[in-house]
C-alpha cells in the first residue's frame, strides 16, 4: 500500500514493543513463527498480516506439497549439477517430513491430507522422453519415482490424450488454508507470547536508534528484529527484492464434487499446468499463465477470459469424466518467482536487522515450513544452505 502525506502526518497511534515481527500471515509466514517461537519461547513476537491469514498464495494455491523445484529434475541438475540438485530434492523431502511430525500427524483426515505421489504428465514424445531421463536419474540417487505408460495414465488418474507419464512416489497434498490454521492453533497452545495481528498493512519498515518500526495504518510495532515472509509481496515493501523476487499471478477453477477416480496430483505441460481431485471429489485446476505472460505478473487480483477458457478446454480434452461437472469457483493468487527458480533466505545487505525468506516460485508449501525452520536457525547464528542464501545474490 502507499500512504499520502495526509494520512501520516499529526497521526496518534498505538505502539507496542516486541522482541520480533513477522511481516506476512502465509505459509513462509507462520512457519516462521512457529520454528523462531521453537528456539525461543521467551521471545514476545508479533505476527502482522495485510488482510486474513491466508488471503495470499497460501490460501489461493492448488494444494500441491512436492518436491524439488518448478522444474522436471533433469532440468534442476543441467542447472546446479548432480550434487546440489540432490540437496534441493531432499530439502523438500525433509519439508514434508516435518511438516507430518510437527504439524499433520493425527488430524490428516482434518487436513485433507494424502501421500499417494504426484504425477509429471506428457502429451508429447518429447516431453516423455525428457521425463523418462529425469526418473533414471532420480531412480540412480535413490529419489523414488515410477515410469508410466499411456493405458496406466487412463487407468490411473483418468486422464487422455497424453503419451506417458512418471510419478514422484514421496510427494502428497493438503488443504492449504486448513494446513496453516493447524500451525496457527499450534503456535496458540504452545507459544503463547506469539501474538497475531490480522487487518494490519504494513507500508514502511523505518530505522529509530537500534530499533526498527513496522507501520501500519492501525499501529507501530517496535522491535529489534523485523522478518519479512511477503513472498511476492516483498518489493512493495523494500527495493532490494525488485531484481531478485517477481510478482506473477496464477488462476485456477474447481469443479465438482465428482465421484473420486484419481489416483493422485498431476502436472502437466513441463509442470505449467496442474490439476488434483480432492478426497471430497472436487477437481481443481490451474495454470496457463504462458499464454499471457506479459498480464499475468503484477498484483491484480483478478483472472482473464483467455486463461479460464484454456482451463475449461484442457478438462475437456484431457479428463472426460468431469465433462458434466459444474464450475463452483474461479479465482487467482500472487506468487512469488525468484530469479533462479529457489527461495531467498537472508537478510538485508543494508540492514542486518531485516530478515527474510521468499521468492517460492509457485512451491511454497513444498519448501516454506523447512524455510522457516532454516530461517530460524539462520538467526540464531547457523550457516543458511548455499542454494538458499541470498547472499548468492549480493
Amino acid at each position: 500500500m502507499s500512504v499520502s502525506l495526509w494520512m501520516d502526518q499529526g497521526r496518534t497511534l498505538n505502539s507496542e514493543a516486541f522482541d520480533l515481527v513477522i511481516v506476512g500471515g502465509g505459509i513462509a509466514g507462520l512457519s516462521a513463527a512457529y520454528w523462531l517461537a521453537k528456539s525461543e519461547p521467551s521471545f514476545k513476537i508479533a505476527l502482522i498480516e495485510k488482510y486474513r491469514l491466508g488471503d495470499g498464495a497460501t490460501g489461493r494455491n492448488a494444494g500441491f506439497i512436492t518436491c524439488g523445484s518448478v522444474e522436471h529434475f533433469n532440468r534442476l541438475v543441467e542447472n546446479f549439477g548432480k550434487e546440489k540438485a540432490l540437496e534441493i530434492w531432499q530439502f523438500s523431502e525433509e519439508n514434508l517430513r516435518l511438516l507430518k511430525k510437527e504439524i499433520i500427524e493425527g488430524q490428516e483426515g482434518d487436513l485433507l491430507f494424502e501421500h499417494f505421489g504426484s504425477f509429471s504428465l506428457a502429451s508429447t514424445e518429447k516431453e516423455f522422453s525428457e521425463l523418462k531421463e529425469s526418473a533414471a536419474l532420480m531412480d540412480n540417487m535413490n529419489i523414488a519415482v515410477e515410469v508410466l505408460e499411456r493405458a496406466a495414465i487412463q487407468k490411473r488418474l483418468g486422464a487422455e490424450e497424453f503419451v506417458g507419464g512418471i510419478k514422484y512416489k514421496n510427494d502428497a497434498s493438503i488443504h492449504p488454508l486448513k494446513l496453516l490454521l493447524a500451525i496457527k492453533k499450534k503456535i496458540e497452545k504452545e507459544f503463547p507470547k506469539v501474538e497475531f495481528f490480522e487487518n494490519h498493512e504494513v507500508y514502511e519498515i523505518s530505522t529509530l536508534g537500534e530499533d526498527r518500526i513496522v507501520k501500519t495504518r492501525a499501529r507501530w510495532f517496535t522491535c529489534p528484529m523485523v522478518v519479512m515472509a511477503t513472498n511476492g509481496y516483498s518489493p512493495q515493501i523494500h527495493q532490494y527484492f525488485k531484481n531478485k523476487i517477481f510478482p506473477t499471478r496464477g488462476q485456477i477453477l474447481a469443479i465438482g464434487p465428482v465421484e473420486r477416480f484419481m489416483e493422485g496430483p498431476c502436472y502437466a505441460n513441463f509442470v505449467l499446468d496442474y490439476f488434483r481431485q480432492l478426497p471430497t471429489g472436487e477437481l481443481v485446476i490451474g495454470g496457463f499463465r504462458q499464454l499471457q505472460k506479459d498480464v499475468e505478473v503484477g498484483y491484480s487480483d483478478e483472472i482473464t477470459d483467455v486463461i479460464q477458457e484454456a482451463l475449461e478446454d484442457f478438462l475437456k480434452k484431457h479428463i472426460p469424466k468431469v465433462k458434466s461437472a459444474k464450475i463452483t469457483h474461479r479465482w487467482s493468487g500472487i506468487m512469488g518467482f525468484s530469479a533462479d527458480g529457489q527461495p531467498l533466505v537472508g537478510a538485508l545487505p543494508t540492514d542486518n536487522q531485516v530478515a527474510f525468506l521468499g521468492g517460492f516460485t509457485a512451491h511454497g508449501l513444498g519448501l516454506a515450513f523447512h524455510g522457516g525452520k532454516v530461517l530460524a536457525e539462520g538467526l540464531m547464528g547457523e550457516k543458511i544452505p548455499e542454494f538458499l542464501s541470498a547472499k548468492r545474490f549480493n
